[in-house]
């Protein structure tokens, strides 16, 4: 078994990697092997990459040969007892299984039960289309982010030189086989700022500034709009621009800027305990029986779900769900849901930043 440890020099973690864990606790995690199932291949490669306190390192243990599987399981086990957060890439759909079997294989008592983790992959997968991915492999990300790796191959092409170097070890083969391996790792450390994407769904936004604008459409309409300026979790490491009925987002920085629409027009709030009300057809609208009581017989009628109703022209803001109330609709069949842009609401800067944080997942939705 051979075990290299390198220190990183030069890196600087571009993430608060403190948001998921103590960094003496982080471990990043990357194996290689000659197949996807742990039973009827080899497991010839354990990397991690590590914080000392001071510097970053890579760590990886190679198996000279099929017979030193166990060794290096046992040499990364007791590395791994100290550090209890694990991060990988697409390490819960393969790294962690494959360590699982591999373990049961070779009558090993080891288990992952006592880890937390997060997997990048994972984290990423929802957001693929909002970042304009083709795919989330890990070179891609590496590409989106403008990163550059000497290693040339693919953990499938390098089984073949492993294969040679089990025949004929020399010191060029084992240098392309810990290349791979020691790019991918460096690679995770360097695309963590990949998950400010991740943390602008999940974590609380800061509403800045929010501003209305007018303007003609091109029928010569007059239209409102909100402009909301909201500070991000952390800062994204690409500006992304992304836009959807009528809706505007900007992540640059460590801001994310909206366009919002604005409706000014009649809307009508539905009352669900309709049974309590009369609707009164000549003025469109319903009310309370105890009102209502002391209007004609002539002029009222029970009302309907359909019908019961009061009418209001004000300006609203689209929602998706029912996060404001109350909340508004055009028609009872109406799929839309407004709220009310209240001269309150305007003072309301938590509002607005839940608001921000609602359009962005609508915005972002496949």
């Amino acid at each position: 078994m051979k075990i290299i440890d390198k220190r990183i020099d030069n890196f600087i973690m571009k993430y608060p990697l403190e948001r998921l864990c103590a960094l003496h606790e982080a471990l990043f995690l990357d194996i290689e092997t000659t197949g996807f199932t742990a039973r009827s291949s080899f497991l010839y490669l354990i990397g991690c990459a590590y914080y000392d306190g001071v510097n970053w390192h890579t760590i990886q243990w190679m198996a000279e040969n099929p017979s030193e599987q166990k060794e290096i399981l046992d040499a990364f086990f007791d590395f791994a007892k100290d550090r209890r957060f694990l991060i990988q890439f697409n390490g819960n759909q393969f790294d962690i299984p494959y360590l699982t079997q591999k373990c049961a294989q070779l009558e090993l008592s080891y288990t992952f039960e006592g880890f937390d983790g997060a997997d990048l992959f994972r984290r990423l997968f929802p957001y693929k289309s909002f970042l304009s991915l083709m795919n989330l492999k890990q070179k891609t990300i590496e590409t989106f982010l403008s990163l550059d790796r000497e290693d040339v191959f693919t953990g499938g092409e390098l089984v073949a030189f492993y294969q040679d170097y089990i025949k004929h070890p020399t010191q060029e083969t084992l240098n392309v086989l810990l290349l791979h391996n020691e790019e991918d790792l460096k690679g995770m450390l360097e695309i963590m700022p990949m998950l400010s994407y991740f943390d602008a769904f999940h974590y609380p936004l800061t509403a800045k500034r929010v501003q209305a604008n007018t303007y003609r459409d091109a029928n010569g309409n007059r239209k409102m709009e909100l402009m909301i300026h909201a500070g991000l979790p952390s800062p994204v490491p690409v500006s992304v621009t992304r836009s959807t009925d009528g809706y505007y987002a900007k992540l640059l920085g460590e801001e994310l800027l909206l366009r919002v629409p604005v409706y000014e027009e009649e809307m009508k709030y539905f009352y669900s305990n309709y049974k309590d009300y009369y609707y009164l057809p000549e003025e469109d609208c319903a009310l309370h029986r105890s009102v209502a009581s002391f209007v004609d017989k002539a002029h009222r009628e029970p009302a309907t779900a359909r019908n019961c109703y009061t009418r209001k022209f004000s300006a609203y803001l689209q929602e998706w769900d029912t996060s404001f109330t109350p909340f508004f609709k055009r028609d009872y069949d109406s799929p839309e849901l407004f709220f009310e842009l209240t001269d309150e609401l305007k003072q309301d800067r938590n509002a607005f930043a839940a608001y921000a944080s609602l359009v962005l997942r609508h915005i972002a939705k496949p």
